[in-house]
């Protein structure tokens, strides 16, 4: 990559919880010579934080508000790559992309936000086709295991030459760590939002709302976010009853956006759904309905105006997160299952150590915007707004493994 700017990567919100851990990783792992900003509304706050980081004292600190178009505009121009953790996305977000898109920089963020991501392409993916700036959202546990894993799916069905894939499915194994207070304010969001407007609401339920070309999706019939499969009708041998994983219904449509940019290279019947595992005993039934009845209960209990304010109450605040032992214990482990049309079965593993929503994600984060700022000509040969898959893709999942992640595939 040619250095035309004056920095590679600025973390936006680095004073915020995730933000502060991105910052940090990127402290401990970006290569000698990488030119990073801290960028955030207070200048005190950026300097403890940098002030934490290993080698950090010469970082530039740049002040930039979501309220101030021009602070952005002035932040996207300084730098190659923007990472943002400043959320919920809909509501502090689309001036940042909208930066970005009109300067030519590359841009990251962790939003699992249907709604920002269809306005995000409706508004800027033609504007950031025209910079060449690369847009590219869901850079952290929502969604890389995902987009990833059936990235890797496809590529290894390809070079067997077994067909498309058809029936795909990614369960949730093991997942251990602390629930997220972006991810909890993005859903007050998400609520508040789809209760007075109608459109939103048709958007977020739709299957292929982020498609580029709807109308060329194909009819799949029925596709539901919120089922209870019996594990024998994912895979022979997966015994037990899954539950809803309550980030599927955005990680299935960051990967049906891929197959769409991609023009439906994991093939034209590719079903995708996600689920998460409750065990295999014979009480899985239960557990997987108890599941699916909270997930029912925390969207209906935000809806509403007094158990709105209980819930309030106890679950975290954006910018809270884990401790530290929390975050170093926690780990994940998806397994996607898929058909291909030559009826061959393949299974892929995307596993790492530490708390997915914090640990893990800040790797998947801060490594997102390192392929961006120097992996150039490893990189899909793309600009718009995108997906980690069609934006990163090989380069990415190289980067993943060198820092301790499984991404693999198998023959089953």
């Amino acid at each position: 990559m040619t250095r035309t700017r004056d920095l590679d990567v600025v973390v936006y919100g680095a004073s915020g919880f995730v933000g502060r851990l991105t910052a940090e990783y990127l402290a401990r792992h970006a290569p000698d010579g990488t030119r990073i900003g801290l960028a955030g509304r207070s200048r005190e706050r950026l300097e403890r934080v940098r002030e934490s980081l290993p080698g950090a004292s010469a970082w530039p600190i740049l002040i930039a508000d979501a309220d101030d178009p021009d602070s952005l505009t002035a932040l996207a121009k300084s730098t190659h790559v923007v990472v943002t953790t400043v959320g919920p996305y809909a509501k502090y977000g689309i001036d940042l992309v909208r930066a970005c898109a009109e300067e030519g920089t590359d841009y990251t963020d962790l939003s699992g936000e249907v709604l920002f991501g269809r306005e995000s392409i409706d508004r800027f993916h033609n504007v950031a086709v025209a910079s060449g700036a690369r847009i590219v959202h869901s850079c952290g546990v929502d969604s890389i295991p995902s987009d990833l894993g059936v990235h890797v799916l496809h590529q290894q069905v390809s070079a067997d030459g077994e067909g498309d894939l058809t029936d795909t499915t990614l369960v949730v194994s093991a997942f251990r760590g602390g629930v997220s207070g972006g991810t909890v304010d993005s859903m007050r969001n998400l609520v508040d939002t789809v209760k007075v407007d109608r459109h939103a609401r048709r958007i977020a339920a739709g299957p292929y709302s982020l498609s580029p070309d709807l109308a060329a999706e194909p009819d799949l019939g029925r596709q539901s976010d919120f089922e209870m499969v019996k594990g024998s009708d994912i895979a022979p041998g997966l015994g037990g009853r899954t539950a809803p994983f309550v980030m599927g219904s955005t990680n299935t449509r960051v990967v049906r956006r891929s197959n769409s940019l991609r023009k439906w290279a994991y093939g034209r019947t590719f079903r995708y759904r996600e689920v998460m595992s409750v065990g295999q005993s014979a009480l899985s039934p239960v557990f997987a309905a108890g599941v699916s009845a909270g997930l029912g209960a925390l969207m209906a209990g935000l809806a509403f105006g007094p158990t709105r304010y209980l819930l309030d109450r106890v679950l975290p605040a954006p910018g809270e997160g884990p401790s530290e032992k929390t975050r170093r214990t926690g780990h994940f482990t998806m397994d996607l299952y898929t058909t291909t049309s030559t009826g061959a079965r393949y299974a892929a593993r995307v596993r790492a150590q530490g708390d997915p929503g914090y640990a893990a994600t800040a790797v998947m984060l801060g490594e997102s915007a390192l392929a961006l700022a120097f992996d150039g000509e490893r990189l899909p040969a793309a600009a718009g707004v995108l997906t980690p898959a069609t934006a990163i893709g090989d380069a990415l999942v190289d980067r993943l493994r060198a820092a301790g992640f499984e991404i693999s595939v198998r023959r089953t």
